[in-house]
């Protein structure tokens, strides 16, 4: 919980009361790797805030192929944000591609906290801001990369997640095969 805390201070003060009563609202749990956090066509009714592990974001294409949007590691807030504040049902799927624990807040938990702790609301902009920006200078460069930048930027921008994620994942996300991926890394490598 400490790890949330302290995510949360980076974006405007709490006083030590509501510290206690932001703590007294989350549930920890824990997932086991390739478990489904949540699949398209549920609709949000929390959010959490990733303490260990590292999660897949992914749809289905109209070909019916799996494909990676992104990745979302240790110390971020995971929601579908349109889904959760329209309550309509999310078009992605989370899945945890290592064992996952995280701090959950339900829709109930948050509107109290938004009652009680005036600058709440600030944070919650803050954080969803930033998170919104990450999201486009993720995918953004990518579309006028080729492959191989793709893939050096990747390792250069995420290298603590780059060994844990299954090359599976990873060729879907930079849009490529695996055979390709595997070309580029032997050449990369040597």
């Amino acid at each position: 919980m400490e790890a949330f805390i302290n995510y949360l201070l980076q974006f405007g003060h709490l006083n030590l009361q509501q510290i206690a009563l932001v703590k007294s609202k989350g549930v920890e749990r824990e997932l086991k790797k390739d478990t489904y956090y949540s699949e398209a066509g549920t609709i949000p009714r929390e959010i959490i805030f990733l303490t260990e592990g590292i999660l897949r974001i992914s749809y289905y294409n109209n070909k019916g192929d799996d494909i990676t949007k992104y990745f979302i590691d240790e110390n971020n807030m995971v929601v579908d944000i349109m889904s959760y504040n329209q309550g309509i049902p999310s078009s992605a799927y989370i899945q945890c591609i290592t064992d996952c624990k995280y701090i959950a807040f339900s829709k109930e938990a948050l509107n109290e906290l938004s009652m009680t702790i005036i600058p709440w609301d600030a944070i919650m902009s803050k954080i969803i801001a930033k998170a919104l920006a990450e999201k486009v200078n993720k995918i953004s460069p990518m579309m006028t990369q080729d492959a191989t930048e793709r893939y050096n930027n990747f390792f250069t921008k995420f290298p603590g997640m780059a060994n844990r994620i299954p090359l599976s994942y990873l060729a879907s996300y930079l849009g490529i095969t695996q055979s390709s991926l595997s070309r580029i890394r032997k050449n990369i490598n040597g």
